[in-house]
């Protein structure tokens, strides 16, 4: 069903949930479990995402097709048209039209990064207003799906047209034939409200659904606002400020933060719709949705309280269309050889699946767990990771040195490689960073050796108070075949005791690690659960940040005109070296991971660089 139409029947408050295709194939299979659960819920659709430059076009395909057709959940379709290929456009949309999908959200994407002038894309997407008036222009699907597009109440990232520019450029894209908005995440609801009434005074009359995006973790937080441009209010950093090192606490708060945003968005914007953004999570989603009262089950209740009214007729008041029964694959487990967070006092349901539901809470992203579906979470709408500006152009191995060295000293707040500057927990190791660029062998990712510090320790510490987190020491960093070489003698020597993987561009791989072998190198103990472990090293994590890795080195090469020297260097380094992960498994001795590095490996040695 079309979502307008269905926004129209509507007969109290709904919202829709956005999902991202999951990286690897465990993490898709356990997605599907996750949003068989919260199909309970009754959501009026449900999102999937687009990579940019449909990079994860055919896992959103594949997505879609299972949620549309096999769990019957109406489903919006991301796409985005900047490189999109000649063709397919038309693709993307005959794929879902086929499928049954008749909902999309047309977005224009990621910019073209530097001068990718030479890729060759279509000449008539640039901007999301080519793609919404192609799709109404064209009879094979002008009628065929409602589209909505996407709105930016703190204004677009970019940056490149103010206010007024901005809503005139929301009312063309209406006119064109989008008859739904969706926003942005924002956290500034007076903003938001002065915004609204603007739009509305412009003409824009179709239905405008705000995003909402409950926090999830604050480092996770600061990282989602920052590439989004969203502006933090004072008094919410204010509020994060004194509980930002308990991750619990500031779940507790986004779930707590979001109903007030909602509940003044209906009170005095007279909303009823809301687009809640997982990050492929759902506690905190189903958590905001109990506390507004909004689920199936409070809808009940009312309906129980209005049939027994003295004097009042039945009528039915559930807010959405009804959904296909979960199918009975939903009820196993998705936490086979996992640790699993019990519920605490509070949580709704017991069992395996509410396990299911939060066996992955704590932390999320790139070093996580890659049979979580929010492992390597995206940026919201967008791809996995945009390179930043960087204001130098590196022509030599020796330029690259330079500019890994200026990150690691706090120098430049980004590179190609962090978005972010270096985490305060990476300064503990700092020294053997620096050592390790120094000699040629960048750096992209570590974590120091910690043996049961508190988890509400200001630097290495997440998950719930009260309890105490532990770490094996490990680094990554590009380095040359011939380090691959020394490193897989010496550990051969060392079994048990060291692990490392290997991989290049062209896919081969080198590892001490059993191909199901999986690592657990950040557990945490806390009070009435069992072990919990955040962070798994294994091959297929590792494969899959490998493939993204080298793909950064691609986007960076591509700031430069083909043939220029800087070009050349980057596209060198990339076919030529091999991204290297070394783990030490002595978690009590904190420098065990460097001495291995240094003395035995000896990557001081002048005659590797």
């Amino acid at each position: 069903m079309k979502l307008v139409e269905k926004f129209e029947q509507a007969r109290g408050p709904f919202y829709t949930f956005e999902f991202f295709p999951p990286r690897t194939e465990q993490g898709f299979s356990n997605l599907l479990l996750r949003i068989s659960r919260l199909a309970d819920l009754k959501p009026l659709a449900i999102n999937i995402t687009w990579g940019a430059g449909g990079s994860t076009k055919n896992q959103t395909l594949d997505l879609a097709s299972l949620t549309q057709r096999e769990y019957g959940i109406d489903t919006v379709m991301h796409l985005t048209c900047t490189n999109m290929m000649q063709g397919s456009v038309d693709d993307a949309l005959r794929a879902a039209k086929d499928i049954g999908i008749q909902n999309i959200l047309a977005l224009r994407g990621d910019p073209p990064r530097g001068e990718e002038y030479w890729i060759p894309t279509d000449p008539r997407f640039t901007h999301a207003l080519d793609l919404v008036t192609y799709i109404r222009s064209t009879p094979e699907f002008s009628e065929a799906f409602s589209i909505g597009v996407a709105a930016y109440p703190d204004g677009h990232s970019d940056a490149v047209h103010n206010e007024d520019e901005e809503i005139e450029h929301l009312k063309a894209k209406v006119d064109s034939g989008a008859d739904f908005i969706v926003t942005q995440l924002f956290y500034d609801v007076d903003n938001f409200l002065r915004w609204l009434q603007k739009i509305r005074a412009r003409g824009i009359t179709v239905p405008i659904i705000p995003g909402v995006l409950p926090i999830q973790t604050y480092a996770s937080f600061l990282r989602v606002t920052k590439l989004c441009g969203t502006y933090i209010p004072d008094a919410i950093r204010a509020d994060l400020e004194p509980i930002k090192h308990d991750d619990q606490k500031v779940k507790d708060y986004g779930v707590s933060l979001a109903v007030k945003m909602v509940r003044r968005l209906v009170d005095e914007g007279g909303l009823r719709g809301f687009h809640i953004c997982t990050l492929n999570l759902e506690k905190s989603v189903e958590r905001v949705l109990e506390n507004l009262g909004w689920t199936p089950r409070h809808a009940k209740v009312q309906n129980k309280l209005i049939a027994e009214s003295p004097g009042s007729a039945e009528q039915p008041t559930d807010t959405n269309t009804e959904l296909i029964v979960t199918p009975a694959s939903a009820t196993s487990s998705a936490t086979t050889g996992l640790a699993a967070h019990v519920p605490k006092d509070g949580d709704t349901g017991k069992g395996e699946a509410n396990y299911a539901a939060t066996w992955d809470e704590f932390p999320n992203g790139r070093f996580g767990d890659v049979n979580s579906p929010a492992f390597g979470t995206q940026d919201l709408w967008g791809g996995f990771g945009r390179i930043p500006p960087i204001g130098s152009r590196p022509s030599t191995l020796a330029d690259i040195t330079a500019l890994s060295l200026r990150f690691l000293r706090g120098e430049i707040t980004s590179y190609p490689f962090s978005p972010a500057p270096l985490s305060s927990e990476s300064q503990l190791i700092l020294p053997h960073l620096l050592r390790l660029a120094k000699n040629g062998w960048w750096p992209v990712g570590s974590q120091p050796a910690v043996d049961g510090l508190q988890s509400d320790d200001g630097t290495v510490g997440w998950g719930p108070a009260g309890g105490y987190v532990y770490q094996k020491s490990f680094v990554e960093f590009f380095a040359s075949e011939d380090i691959v070489e020394r490193l897989e003698k010496a550990i051969g020597k060392v079994k048990g005791v060291v692990d490392f993987l290997a991989g290049n561009k062209m896919g081969d791989l080198r590892t001490s690690m059993q191909a199901t072998e999986r690592n657990a190198v950040t557990w945490g103990v806390f009070p009435g659960q069992e072990i919990v472990q955040s962070t798994i090293i294994e091959q297929e994590s590792f494969i899959t940040w490998k493939e993204e890795a080298f793909s950064i080195w691609t986007n960076w090469a591509s700031q430069f005109p083909p043939g220029s020297q800087e070009r050349r260097l980057l596209e060198g380094v990339r076919d030529t070296r091999w991204l290297v992960n070394v783990t030490h498994h002595d978690f009590k001795d904190p420098d065990a991971l460097w001495r291995f590095l240094f003395e035995d490996i000896g990557l001081d040695d002048p005659s590797l660089i």
